[in-house]
């Protein structure tokens, strides 16, 4: 909220890309996913919103590579 000032669940797709910045090497880690898994980019920007609020709860300033594959391994179980 205070970053933001709304929850990560609620940014819209300009708000994605415009506050969740990832390294590059989590950036090509989440296009190797997605291009594999074949996924939409609604899941894309579902997967970075998780990987926010994970972060968010280890207090992270940045998404660290372990919320990012946390956020992925979610996504097995998002019907």
């Amino acid at each position: 909220m205070e970053r933001q000032g709304k929850v990560n669940d609620r940014l819209n797709s300009d708000e994605i890309d415009r506050l969740i910045v990832l390294s590059e090497d989590n950036k090509q880690l989440l296009e190797d996913v997605i291009d594999k898994l074949h996924l939409s980019a609604r899941a894309y920007h579902r997967i970075l919103k998780v990987a926010r609020t994970i972060a968010d709860l280890d207090q992270a300033q940045n998404i660290e590579q372990q919320h990012l594959i946390e956020a992925i391994g979610y996504r097995r179980f998002d019907g």
